[in-house]
């Protein structure tokens, strides 16, 4: 059976949008009267929590190792498109109980919910199947953690909100990368104040992923399809910037975004001509194969800056094509100094650069020695041995640890299912902003105006 197929046909009959409607990007829908706002919820305490996983490729065994590495869980069920991930991830994790196994038929992820009745679904599938096994996953009683992008159109997110908000179940978007050392200690330093009012930054994903096409058939890591089987499909069918929230998600939170300080306002963006995907097809692959009868409309290089509510701008990039070094930007803008990554660089009107009117260098490199031990974020220092080897540079491990920390202690999460709206909607925004020539397209409120009641993500010892 072809990923595809099991994707498209999982999605129909996993979805319930009870009274759905189409809405414009702009829009912001009703709230029923039986929805509670989400951004501050608290969940009642799971002492012993019992997870299942649905996709279990390399990034969602990732995430079945992690979790299992924690006290206080338990796996209950894995499942996945193909018998030998299944087995072999339940192999590898040598659990003391028994895990059950699905694998191969339509909608098996359904029925393995309805049976092993998890406390929370980890979704670690293809980006169209992430709306529809969330939604489904709050309405069979699960919280649900989801893969990045958490969707990628906003009557999908509308979805995902809605069906959190009935049925008073988290649904958090994994984004990894607000967890790694760099990012942590910069929203340490934020927190503090060193570097004054925050007025602008910028993000990215520049990532040379066109060694994915290789993996149209049995190529990836196990000899199944992998990634690349259905991402590469992804540049031929949409456009604008498809992987947005690597970088945004630390920014935004520096920024307190969707929380309570400021919020997202409107968008622009442009695109770069679209060349890379078609050489690289043309030059690797026959001229019969998938990837040379497919038009890669998308550009190259995206282009997009977010205007905030009150006026503070973010400059996001995307490119998964051109061959050039890989980075995420991670800049931060204050009144008083300054904060960028790759590589991790500081600046401080203050102390650190007296008299800093005219040319001064960045502190980098050796320098920062000082300032990772006056600023590491506690987190890392507590957690940083322990998660090391789990993936990221150890940011997949702490991120892990903070969603069971969460959980069991029945707080609200580092990430609520607002933010990881508003991250994603970057991308069918984007879209519709280069279909209008580059025009504005206005943020739909996820929220419903409840962001400015929401508090600002505070530094977790």
């Amino acid at each position: 059976m072809k990923r595809r197929k099991f994707i498209n046909q999982a999605s129909i009959a996993g979805l319930s949008f009870t009274g759905f409607h189409l809405l414009n990007s702009c829009e912001t829908e009703t709230k029923n009267n039986n929805q509670i706002y989400m951004g501050g919820f608290k969940a009642n305490p799971i002492s012993e929590i019992k997870a299942a996983f649905v996709g279990v490729g390399d990034r969602g065994r990732s995430h079945a190792r992690n979790f299992k590495s924690f006290k206080g869980t338990e796996i209950v069920g894995i499942c996945d498109l193909y018998e030998a991930r299944v087995k072999e991830t339940i192999s590898s994790l040598n659990s003391e109980k028994s895990i059950k196994g699905y694998w191969g038929k339509d909608n098996l992820w359904i029925e393995m919910i309805k049976e092993t009745k998890p406390d929370v679904v980890f979704i670690s599938t293809n980006w169209d199947n992430h709306a529809p096994m969330a939604i489904k996953s709050m309405e069979l009683g699960s919280h649900a953690f989801v893969e990045v992008p958490l969707a990628n159109t906003i009557e999908d997110l509308w979805g995902i909100i809605n069906a959190s908000e009935k049925t008073r179940k988290h649904c958090m978007m994994l984004e990894n990368v607000n967890y790694g050392r760099e990012e942590l200690m910069f929203l340490n330093i934020c927190r503090k104040g060193l570097i004054g009012d925050l007025i602008h930054g910028e993000a990215s994903y520049i990532h040379d992923l066109r060694a994915q096409m290789f993996q149209k058939d049995e190529t990836s890591f196990d000899g199944h399809p992998g990634t690349g089987s259905w991402r590469t499909k992804q540049y031929s069918k949409n456009i604008g910037n498809l992987y947005p929230t690597h970088g945004l998600g630390p920014v935004a939170q520096y920024m307190s975004l969707a929380r309570k300080e400021d919020n997202f306002n409107k968008i622009v963006s442009l695109s770069s001509p679209s060349k890379g995907r078609y050489l690289m097809a043309k030059k690797y692959f026959d001229k019969s194969h998938e990837w040379n009868n497919l038009e890669f409309k998308n550009g190259d290089i995206n282009t997009s800056i977010i205007q905030t509510t009150y006026g503070k701008t973010i400059m996001i990039q995307w490119d998964e094509t051109s061959p050039r070094p890989y980075t995420r930007h991670n800049l931060i803008q204050g009144t008083m100094g300054a904060l960028t990554g790759f590589p991790t660089r500081v600046f401080f009107d203050s102390e650190e650069n007296q008299n800093s009117i005219g040319y001064f260098p960045w502190i980098e490199g050796k320098d920062l020695s000082e300032i990772y031990e006056k600023y590491d974020h506690p987190l890392y220092k507590k957690l940083n041995k322990k998660t090391a080897d789990s993936g990221h540079g150890g940011m997949d491990g702490i991120m892990m640890y903070r969603v069971i920390e969460c959980l069991q202690k029945g707080e609200p999460l580092d990430q609520n299912v607002y933010e990881g709206a508003f991250w994603s909607a970057v991308t069918p925004l984007s879209a519709k902003s280069i279909d209008s020539g580059g025009n504005p397209q206005n943020f739909p409120d996820f929220t419903r105006g409840k962001w400015k009641e929401t508090e600002p993500l505070g530094i977790v010892l």
